[in-house]
């Protein structure tokens, strides 16, 4: 593989062989590789994005979420703008300068209470925001982005158009919507985020390789990937089997994730890629392994422990320890350790800054 600035062609098969791939010194190439081209193309910066998961209320019954409609033994809540602010003030003090507005997919989340809350957070901090509410309107979004929204975060999960609807029996043909408000964010200026679940039942490798497909199709700007994490409340993880070595089922592994962060960088440089919570749930060293193999950004999840506790999107999420100032300084020298530096910007993807630059030539 070469190193150059320009996505690097890999055929079906050469993708496949990655993917089933288990030799570790064989690995180690592809380690390498996506190390040297994360760095050639995107530095050594890694970006610090801070979540604040605002609201667990959700109308939708996605059969892999703990937070879904379904689950009734969940306490649910909603902050306040205050406490939203006050949260941002805590962690304002360390190298965030992203933060990411999280919530499950609820109609009480109106389009003038965002408004006004990014209203206030754009006057009161210095921060760039990240939306992260499910599916909205296109009013909505145009809005959003007119205030001062910066970048929008909504996964397709799977480019299985079947396989997502048997993950969202409810809501039949809803993966063309999503596909198509993927579409309407670039279109209105947004920075779009987008992603996929390693290892859900019913995956195949042949997805996989559609899913790095799809990822250029679509032209991301972030592009997150993670294991998926089965949640003994919902219908997916009550009946939750592992996948044997060599099923046609993917592996819901760090190994299997590691090896789609390291092809999503080989084939779209210029991206940011997470190292993704779900990594360092699974695995200890899971967030350190995703820098290494790829990635660029960590999004820690920042919300107060009094709410994160019921922010139950799957189990362990809300253990790790992230508002205090021992994690920050343990987070930020386990990345200086890596020979990697904190960004002191907000990380614009440098595909959102390139395609941006090609569109303002065209308009001259």
């Amino acid at each position: 593989m070469n190193n150059s600035k320009e996505n690097h062609t890999l055929t079906r098969t050469e993708i496949m062989t990655w993917l089933r791939e288990r030799d570790e010194k064989r690995l180690n190439v592809l380690w390498a590789n996506a190390d040297s081209v994360r760095k050639l193309n995107v530095g050594d910066e890694v970006h610090l994005r801070g979540i604040i998961a605002f609201s667990n209320h959700c109308n939708r019954t996605c059969q892999y979420c703990g937070i879904n409609a379904l689950n009734k033994d969940l306490i649910r809540y909603a902050m306040t703008q205050d406490e939203i602010i006050s949260a941002i003030r805590e962690f304002e003090s360390f190298e965030y300068h992203t933060v990411v507005l999280q919530s499950g997919e609820y109609p009480g989340i109106k389009r003038d209470w965002i408004t006004e809350l990014i209203k206030r957070i754009k006057s009161e901090t210095n921060l760039a925001i990240t939306l992260s509410l499910g599916e909205r309107s296109e009013s909505d979004l145009a809005e959003w982005k007119a205030v001062g929204a910066d970048r929008y975060l909504l996964k397709f999960e799977t480019s299985n158009e079947k396989l997502y609807e048997s993950l969202h029996s409810e809501n039949k043909g809803s993966w063309r919507k999503r596909i198509e408000m993927l579409q309407t964010l670039d279109k209105l200026g947004y920075e779009v985020g987008s992603g996929i679940m390693v290892g859900f039942p019913g995956q195949q490798f042949d997805d996989l390789i559609n899913d790095l497909e799809m990822f250029k199709e679509l032209n991301l700007d972030m592009i997150g990937i993670g294991p998926y994490i089965p949640h003994p409340a919902t219908k997916l993880g009550k009946d939750f089997k592992p996948a044997t070595v060599d099923a046609k089922q993917v592996p819901n592994n760090k190994l299997t994730t590691y090896k789609m962060i390291a092809l999503t960088r080989l084939t779209c440089p210029l991206v940011n890629i997470p190292s993704t919570t779900s990594l360092a749930i699974i695995a200890v060293d899971g967030r350190a392994g995703g820098l290494t193999r790829g990635g660029n950004v960590v999004m820690p999840d920042l919300t107060p422990e009094t709410f994160r506790r019921h922010y139950d999107i799957y189990p362990s999420y809300h253990r790790e320890h992230f508002n205090t100032d021992n994690y920050h300084h343990e987070l930020m020298a386990s990345i200086r350790s890596m020979g990697r530096r904190i960004s002191s910007d907000s990380g614009v993807s440098l595909k959102f800054k390139t395609r941006n630059i090609k569109i303002s030539n065209n308009d001259n």
